[in-house]
């Protein structure tokens, strides 16, 4: 059963996030329905040379103010605000606590093969090193640093969008100018001159809704899916050091309660109690 374990709460599937693409249509749909409402026309915010200025003037910035490899990796991270990971803290709880039942029952050597097939890197690491025998002390070191440089690298990301939110409401503003010395070229005609003015905003709307609808809200998701994603390595580092110690696996399981909703938990671990004392090791093992 722990070898099953290792292949399914080691992994982690994506799907669309809802809560993302959901709100990126109600908040355009709430301006384009505003808009109509106000008996405006669609073709009126359609500028594609706003869209050039605003869009090339904020990547063109952000690439000046960040490093090359932190703009790719910032990129590459685009895909977490649209998709997410669907983790499960109740799943791995139940492998770690699977690993300690068999360790506890056969010491931690039986676990070596079961460690070397765990699909998730972090945790597979954590156990081997257990497995190795490596001192506790050092375990925690080195997890916590890998930790910490994920955790660096997350913050890191979420600033070339916080950036690129700052600089898209500015570069709007540049391209409104650029649209009124347009329009100061055809003051004779004054017909001209009233829709030049309404174009030339466009700009600042393009950059102020690009900003506020997608890049800001984009730095504060993925913020918050490094947040989870480092509550899910605490957790694993907690556990494998449960392990380590020998702990009862009831005990390990109540540690971890608190990274999952405890009461449900609590609840598993009642029936655990009640149950024949070797009916859960029988069948994690």
């Amino acid at each position: 059963m722990a070898n099953n374990n290792a292949k399914a709460g080691g992994k982690s599937s994506s799907k669309p996030d809802f809560a993302t693409l959901g709100g990126i249509v109600l908040a355009l749909g709430g301006i384009i329905g505003g808009l109509l409402l106000e008996k405006g026309k669609i073709s009126d915010i359609s500028q594609y040379t706003a869209a050039i200025i605003v869009l090339g003037g904020t990547f063109g910035a952000v690439l000046v103010s960040t490093p090359l490899s932190v703009a790719i990796r910032a990129a590459k991270r685009l895909g977490s605000v649209l998709f997410e990971k669907s983790l499960s803290p109740d799943a791995l709880i139940e492998e770690i606590i699977g690993y300690a039942t068999k360790a506890r029952k056969n010491g931690l050597v039986s676990l070596e093969q079961e460690a070397s097939q765990i699909a998730d890197p972090f945790l597979r690491k954590a156990l081997t090193l257990a497995v190795d025998g490596t001192d506790l002390q050092e375990i925690r070191k080195m997890l916590e640093l890998e930790m910490s440089i994920i955790e660096h690298h997350g913050e890191e990301e979420a600033k070339v969008f916080e950036g690129a939110g700052g600089y898209a409401p500015t570069i709007g503003i540049i391209g409104a100018v650029m649209g009124l010395i347009q329009v100061m070229k055809n003051l004779a005609n004054i017909e001209e001159v009233g829709h030049g003015i309404a174009v030339a905003f466009v700009a600042t709307v393009y950059g102020v809704a690009i900003a506020n609808i997608f890049l800001l809200p984009a730095a504060a998701k993925i913020k918050a899916r490094n947040h989870a994603e480092m509550q899910l390595k605490e957790l694993i580092v907690e556990g494998v050091a449960g392990i380590v110690e020998g702990l009862n696996p009831k005990l390990i399981r109540s540690k971890l309660d608190a990274y999952a909703g405890g009461h449900q938990h609590s609840a598993k671990a009642s029936k655990a109690a009640k149950a024949p004392s070797g009916a859960p090791a029988a069948e994690r093992a």
